[in-house]
């Protein structure tokens, strides 16, 4: 079966009639539901009974949606999809609904949102839809605007269905650049069908709490060290390091203090003369560095 990636944008393919069929699917509630309280699951918010203001990205027709409201969560959905809100609106979801390209970042505030959970959506900023589509740059505006979006140690958990590993690789060096720490949990690492890749990330450096739960094998029960150390393919559990670019300093693009010296200044001189531009004459004084004081 082709997969809807290749088909069309997700705004042309879930039209009013795949969004409609999509939601009254009962193998895919199903499926939608096991997999959002799994999200949920990796989340690990703090069981103290108080309600968490979280992220729904590619919300679609809410059906991951009633997953947090049945948790007692407040919820805040996007999608790029107007028919799949459509259809939310008229199931009279609880959370609030945007329509927004998650390509072009998350316009929220900083620090209000408490975690974040997407299910099958991520892969769709592998594409270019158009030409003036660039994956990796859709990829960094989204991961930098839900870094900043997030409060302090807050985690998101999106679940994908990478084309590939280089896909998978692609969305996680942008996730670790935007300054998010994580990696990549697989339930059932050995089926065909079953198997689910959850990439776990939180806000903020990586530390001892912070460490990735393991990935459920066919038992239901968490994969054993054995299970996690097989072939990359197969690991229940892929930690990765965080890694933000340092910003470049003025100093270090002006050749790491040299300055520019007496020569480059004569040839900007001679290039503006040459332009037709008034320039004072070359003197013994031209280029010459001023005192620290008089």
């Amino acid at each position: 079966m082709t997969r809807p990636e290749l088909q069309a944008p997700p705004e042309i393919f879930y039209n009013d009639t795949e969004a409609r069929k999509y939601t009254t699917s009962s193998r895919i509630i199903e499926i939608q539901a096991k997999i959002s309280e799994r999200a949920l699951e990796l989340l690990n918010l703090p069981n103290d009974g108080v309600p968490r203001l979280l992220l729904d990205i590619g919300c679609g027709s809410g059906l991951s949606g009633e997953t947090l409201s049945e948790n007692g969560h407040h919820w805040i959905g996007f999608d790029i999809s107007q028919s799949m809100l459509d259809v939310a609106l008229d199931r009279e979801v609880e959370g609030d609904l945007l329509l927004s390209d998650m390509g072009q970042g998350v316009g929220l505030r900083p620090s209000v949102i408490d975690g974040a959970i997407s299910i099958s959506a991520i892969q769709w900023l592998c594409y270019a839809d158009n030409s003036s589509h660039e994956p990796v740059a859709r990829l960094k505006a989204f991961f930098g605007s839900l870094y900043r979006c997030l409060t302090r140690g807050a985690r998101a958990v999106l679940q994908l269905y990478s084309e590939n590993m280089n896909q998978s690789e692609m969305i996680m060096k942008a996730a670790m650049r935007a300054g998010f720490a994580g990696g990549v949990v697989v339930d059932f690492p050995h089926s065909t069908k079953a198997r689910k890749a959850y990439l776990v990330l939180t806000c903020g450096p990586a530390s001892m709490q912070t460490s990735l739960p393991k990935g459920k094998a066919e038992d239901g029960e968490s994969c054993s060290d054995d299970d996690e150390s097989d072939d990359d393919d197969e690991q229940t559990v892929g930690i990765y390091d965080r890694h933000r670019p340092a910003k470049r300093s003025k100093i270090a693009k002006m050749g790491k203090g040299k300055g520019k010296g007496k020569a480059w200044v004569l040839k900007k001189k001679n290039q503006m003369r040459n332009k037709g531009y008034s320039v004072p004459p070359d003197t013994k004084y031209t280029a010459r560095k001023r005192k620290d004081r008089f």
